[in-house]
């Protein structure tokens, strides 16, 4: 049985005095250390919070941006005047790697491949700052820069595989099997013929005849007739076909591959090998 100093007490520690005897609660489940104090909101942990998804929204980005530039396009930039006006020096251009690959090339494509052998001279790699170096990667590997290879080239098809493609005519036209062509992307001084070199070409299976659209500035298949591929290049050079020029803004457009040019131009099977 409690007493009525037993009460007192119990009272006591559930009531705290104020002043002349006022009394005020005290929560009873409240510890000594902490009675009455409100808890701050840990804003330390939302923070980290943030900074993870964060972290995980670069890393998938990046992903998907190596994927892009890996299986679907890829930036490059010109460096030389071989395909004006279609092309300028500094233009950036984007490359879809679907063609020839996935999608096939027909020809006035204009496609990006690597040297069949000796069209590009040995030239040493620019030094760079370990810094540099390690950013350029980077850049380069998520598309946002252009790659610094010494080893690719662009130029427009103008024969595929077992096309018979002559220069010229008595209009100093290109004709390609029995069919001249007028080429308004080619960049020609006055009435100038399409080549200023003669040529006669049968091109074979798996294989292109490119040139540049700049005709008299332009060392394409007609200035490798005595390579490793006589002038030809093989189809599994081809990197992928130029879609887009989308930098400098004001150069901003598709790059047309003119259809209505090659319309008449029959194909034809190419020759067996022997």
């Amino acid at each position: 049985m409690t007493t009525t100093a037993e009460a007192a007490i119990v009272a006591d520690q559930l009531l705290g005095e104020v002043g002349g005897g006022e009394t005020r609660a005290v929560p009873a489940f409240a510890s000594d250390s902490a009675a009455g104090e409100v808890k701050k909101p840990r804003r330390r942990s939302s923070f980290v919070s943030f900074l993870r998804e964060v972290a995980i929204i670069a890393v998938i980005a990046i992903v998907v941006a190596v994927l892009v530039k890996t299986f679907l396009i890829r930036p490059y930039y010109i460096p030389s005047a071989s395909m004006e006006s279609t092309l300028v020096v500094n233009d950036r251009i984007i490359v879809n790697l679907l063609q020839p690959s996935v999608v096939p090339i027909a020809r006035g494509d204009v496609v990006v491949f690597t040297d069949p052998g000796g069209w590009l001279p040995t030239q040493p790699s620019p030094e760079k700052s370990v810094v540099q170096t390690i950013v350029d990667g980077g850049l380069e590997a998520v598309g946002l820069k252009p790659s610094d290879d010494n080893n690719s080239l662009i130029k427009r098809i103008i024969g595929m595989p077992g096309d018979h493609v002559v220069c010229c005519n008595a209009y100093g036209q290109l004709v390609i099997n029995d069919v001249a062509i007028s080429e308004p992307y080619a960049e020609l001084a006055g009435n100038s013929a399409a080549s200023g070199m003669e040529f006669d070409v049968s091109v074979p299976a798996d294989s292109l005849w490119v040139m540049g659209d700049n005709r008299y500035n332009s060392e394409d298949s007609r200035y490798h007739q005595d390579g490793p591929h006589s002038g030809f290049v093989p189809l599994n050079h081809v990197v992928g076909r130029a879609v887009l020029i989308n930098w400098p803004f004001e150069r901003f457009g598709v790059l047309g591959n003119y259809p209505e040019v090659f319309a008449q131009v029959p194909s034809r099977e190419p020759a067996l090998a022997t």
